[in-house]
């Protein structure tokens, strides 16, 4: 009777113990899922998942292989594209594709305005010409634009990641928070901060993460910015206090380099000036004096 009553305790004891962990199990599953936000799942499904084809992608596909291209030319593209903000593979071929499309552009356009009266092969070799150049244009904008936008935005998100550091959340967790809340402010700083957050949930070391950062967007004061960060994690300095120590500084040079743009307007002025201003001044002031002049030689000759 006693066997049996232990036999009946410790087999309930067990299955109760094995009840208790699947339950939990469950309820820490859940809470992780809740603790990861949807901005990071849908980053993670754009960056592991594989994307869809899109309707550019579609209609551009049947010129995605006339314009020749070698490995290296599509792995400097490929770069220029992520700088400019364009990760995904698809957009190489659009690339190439708009290389071949829009010069056939230009050339329907020049025909159907009528434009190569003035001279066919002059007209279509420009058209030709300048539509292959227009993508590579376009892109070196996009990729200015967005460099300017980074520059703009990385004092703010540095400030941020001081105050998140300070009040006592991780390196790693002040970067996503700081991604969370510059996404409507500063969407190119955002980006690149959730990617790095990313790349280090991945398992990159936060070493090769900060400079593939640094590397990837090629803007000189996200480099220090990585250069910075790698050396405080090295040496064990404070990220909070060199983190605001720079801060300041970019915040110094934009104020500097503000006074030297406003500085340089004057010279910049003195072009319209000559070419437009000046001009209607003299004909303003030396119209009347030369009519009258016209009107009494008329009068002597007369």
């Amino acid at each position: 009777m006693q066997l049996a009553l232990i036999a009946f305790i410790s087999g309930f004891i067990l299955i109760s113990s094995l009840g208790i962990l699947v339950f939990y199990r469950q309820v820490a599953l859940r809470r992780l899922s809740q603790m990861v936000s949807q901005t990071d799942a849908a980053s993670l499904l754009r960056i592991l998942a594989p994307t869809r084809t899109s309707k550019i992608e579609k209609l551009t596909k049947p010129f995605q292989k006339v314009v020749p291209r070698t490995t290296q030319d599509v792995s400097t593209v490929q770069k220029r594209l992520v700088r400019g903000g364009y990760r995904e593979a698809s957009y190489v071929n659009i690339f190439y594709s708009a290389k071949l499309l829009v010069p056939a552009l230009l050339c329907i356009i020049a025909t159907v305005t009528q434009l190569y009266l003035f001279g066919p092969l002059f007209v279509y070799a420009m058209a030709a010409g300048l539509g292959f150049l227009v993508p590579d244009f376009w892109l070196s904008n996009r990729i200015s634009a967005r460099q300017l936008n980074l520059r703009l935005g990385l004092p703010e998100a540095l400030d941020l990641i001081v105050i998140c550091v300070e009040a006592g959340l991780s390196m790693d967790k002040a970067v996503m928070r700081t991604s969370e809340e510059l996404r409507i402010s500063q969407p190119a700083i955002a980006d690149e901060l959730n990617l790095v957050y990313l790349e280090q949930r991945a398992g990159r070391p936060r070493a090769d993460a900060w400079r593939h950062f640094g590397e990837r967007t090629d803007v000189d004061t996200l480099r220090s910015l990585a250069s910075i960060i790698i050396q405080a994690d090295k040496f064990g300095t404070s990220i909070g206090k060199t983190l605001r120590a720079h801060s300041g500084t970019l915040r110094t040079r934009r104020r500097q380099d503000a006074e030297e743009q406003a500085a340089k307007t004057t010279v910049k002025l003195v072009f319209p000036l000559v070419l437009f201003i000046f001009p209607s001044l003299f004909v303003v002031t030396l119209g009347p004096l030369m009519i009258i002049m016209f009107e009494g030689f008329a009068k002597f000759l007369s």
